[in-house]
């Protein structure tokens, strides 16, 4: 049996993306292509976009779109993705979210919406960075407290949000493996005289430039030795391929949150 999948934000760079893999992946097809009512492609056949995804027509009626697929995949921004969950939860379809940048409110009402529908949720899609963060909580357990952690992340220049989803993500790694919260040990900003470094903390730094798709290292400092696990992605190849695993592994699924560890099976 053919899992159509619809991709929420076709016409961007991601969209494209994930039309590509979808149009590509064994026992998935397009089924619907969202984009925003202002969008130049609506009304424009998505093969266009995308070889892959050719006979769907661009459209915007979230509604419509819905009924011509079986699970959504949501890359866009928090706004439209809360009202993408929103419908998925009226007509009952999951939904794929990579979106980043959600704050505490927007992912109450994820939550509430996985008591109806089965969603993954997962600020990076990456294969390679679900198995980086693994490791990196078991560096955290292993190391110990006297390794001193941070995370440094590189993003193109248009990214919006900082840190990034991901680098949260392997922080909140290693804060979990140490029994604590980045609410509690995230330092987020350095300037002028900060005092030495508090033991514990795990610091945060941010680079933004260029076409960067995506570089994320996560240090384990301490005297006389550094461990680093790195992950670079050079393409959006792999989040939109992780994305179709998602998509696989929310078919027949009852309602609840999960993450691509769940989707990997690394819990």
């Amino acid at each position: 049996m053919t899992l159509r999948v619809g991709i929420a934000g076709a016409g961007g760079r991601m969209g494209r993306a994930l039309l590509e893999a979808a149009g590509a992946a064994e026992g998935i097809a397009v089924g619907a292509a969202l984009d925003i009512a202002a969008s130049p492609w609506i009304g424009h056949d998505a093969g266009e976009l995308a070889a892959g995804a050719k006979g769907v027509k661009v459209a915007s009626d979230i509604a419509a779109a819905l009924s011509a697929c079986d699970v959504l995949i949501d890359f866009t921004r928090p706004e439209g993705t809360l009202a993408h969950v929103a419908a998925c939860r009226a007509a009952r379809r999951n939904i794929v979210i990579g979106t980043t940048g959600l704050a505490a409110q927007h992912l109450e009402k994820i939550r509430a919406a996985a008591s109806d529908i089965a969603i993954v949720l997962a600020p990076n899609m990456s294969v390679g960075v679900t198995v980086a963060a693994k490791l990196v909580e078991i560096a955290a357990r292993a190391l110990g407290p006297d390794y001193d952690v941070e995370v440094f992340e590189m993003h193109h220049r248009l990214k919006v949000d900082a840190p990034s989803g991901t680098a949260l993500k392997l922080g909140e790694a290693a804060a979990k493996a140490r029994g604590t919260t980045l609410e509690k040990e995230g330092v987020f900003a350095r300037h002028g005289v900060t005092g030495e470094r508090r033991s514990g903390a795990i610091g945060f730094s941010v680079a933004r430039g260029g076409d960067v798709v995506g570089d994320h290292t996560v240090f384990f400092a301490s005297a006389g030795e550094r461990v680093e696990i790195t992950h670079r992605a050079t393409t959006r190849t792999n989040f939109a391929q992780g994305a179709m695993r998602a998509a696989k592994f929310l078919e027949g699924r009852s309602p609840g949150l999960f993450g691509m560890e769940d989707v990997l099976d690394l819990r």
